[in-house]
């Protein structure tokens, strides 16, 4: 990047042009009002001396004038004849009509000032009270002005750019670290300055945001992963079959085959279903909210189960609605009361309360029941506790870890237990609608 278009050289750019604008504008602001006031002192200075030499005129005369040597004054009558003149007056008459003024006498700049002599109305003394240290002394502090004036401009543009650097290095550091992050390296994360400005709640975001796009790269490599080695087996089935047939065509018949790729055929699609569904919960996917009945997905799953001839308890389902995606909320009910139909012995029991905020689904089986030790386990993914039971029955060792993912996505938990049935009990806590 330029450095003239950088944002340090802008700010420092800006910083400073305010400054100086501000810095002359004031300058000439107090040479203004300095200039007026040493005019005005100089202007009392001389009226009050001017008042000294009428009374000695009016008591004396005009006698003593001429032995002024440190004062410009003149002594005139009516008609503006010079009566009397200081030794330093002798060069002309001065502009008596000018009074106030600032005129050029013998070269030199002075201020006019007339005074009434009082028994003589019409004798004035003419006093030139000389400027020349007013012009001096503003000349100093106009010099001053524009010194100190250009000192606090490059002072304010060498502080302003260290500041505005200091605080921006940080930044920099930011900026090469994520010029280093791959897609392979999304572990690595940002420098977190602690000074807890600007930056830093930046940093913090992009930290955020890396933590973001590592779970759902590694949510990626995880789905890849799985679905490759999932995959495999069902494929690997029916090729085996198919070589059999092929190389024995007498060993098994067309109606073997189809039978075997058509049910590894759903399985891979159940597989594929489930991975999908747990790459979008992985990376937290919005999902349509809206009120649900759950008393009605548990109705729907017993109506199922019976159909499929599984004796099924629905006695303890009460109506209760929450909030959420009605889809997804759906599979919590379907992948319970398939798990629970695989591993009972001879019946299922399903229930839905409300227990304080809480909407409660219970889901139990009387078989065999589940060890204490892997509870927590078997909502993980294509976890099996009983490995050739569950694949002969079509499990793919996903349905609880759906169960796990949308629970969890929806703000609730789900735990394992014992039933009265003596099985297993699954029992799912979500809020319930107000």
């Amino acid at each position: 990047m330029p450095l003239l278009r950088s944002l340090r050289a802008r700010i420092t750019a800006a910083a400073t042009l305010i400054v100086a604008v501000v810095m002359v504008l004031a300058s000439i602001g107090f040479s203004a009002v300095l200039s007026s006031e040493v005019r005005d002192a100089t202007a009392r200075a001389a009226e009050t001396r001017a008042t000294e030499l009428a009374q000695r005129v009016e008591a004396s005369g005009t006698a003593g004038i001429a032995d002024l040597d440190d004062d410009i004054v003149q002594v005139v009558d009516a008609s503006g004849r010079v009566v009397a003149a200081s030794e330093d007056a002798d060069d002309g008459t001065l502009p008596a009509d000018r009074e106030g003024q600032v005129v050029t006498y013998d070269g030199d700049p002075v201020l006019i000032i007339v005074e009434d002599v009082d028994d003589d109305a019409d004798t004035r003394i003419v006093l030139a009270a000389s400027v020349d240290g007013d012009d001096a002394t503003l000349a100093t502090v106009a010099w001053l002005l524009a010194a100190s004036t250009l000192l606090v401009v490059l002072v304010v543009a060498a502080v302003t750019w260290w500041v505005v650097g200091r605080a921006l290095r940080p930044v920099g550091r930011i900026r090469r670290e994520v010029d280093d992050i791959t897609a392979d390296r999304l572990d690595r994360r940002v420098p977190e300055p602690s000074s807890g400005d600007e930056i830093a709640a930046l940093a913090i975001t992009m930290n955020r945001m890396l933590d973001r796009l590592d779970a759902s790269a590694t949510a990626q490599r995880r789905f890849v992963s799985d679905a490759s080695h999932e995959l495999r087996s069902p494929l690997a089935t029916m090729r085996q079959h198919a070589e059999l047939a092929r190389a024995h065509p007498d060993a098994t018949t067309l109606d073997d085959l189809a039978e075997v790729v058509a049910e590894e055929g759903v399985r891979m699609q159940d597989l594929v279903d489930g991975l999908l569904v747990l790459t979008r919960l992985d990376e937290q996917g919005s999902q349509r909210r809206g009120p649900v009945d759950l008393d009605d997905l548990a109705l729907a799953e017993v109506s199922r189960l019976r159909a499929a001839g599984v004796t099924v308890d629905g006695s303890a389902i009460s109506a209760v609605q929450v909030t959420g995606d009605e889809r997804l909320l759906g599979r919590i009910a379907r992948n319970l009361a398939d798990n629970a139909a695989r591993h009972a012995a001879s019946r299922v029991a399903i229930g839905v309360a409300r227990d304080g905020a809480q909407a409660v689904l219970t889901v139990d089986d009387d078989g065999n029941g589940i060890p204490p030790e892997e509870r927590e386990r078997v909502f993980e993914r294509f976890v099996r506790l009983d490995e050739g039971r569950a694949r002969d029955a079509g499990g793919s060792g996903l349905g609880l870890a759906i169960v796990a993912g949308v629970v969890r996505a929806s703000g609730g938990t789900v735990s394992v237990g014992e039933p009265p049935l003596g099985g297993a009990r699954f029992t799912v806590r979500l809020p319930a609608s107000d």
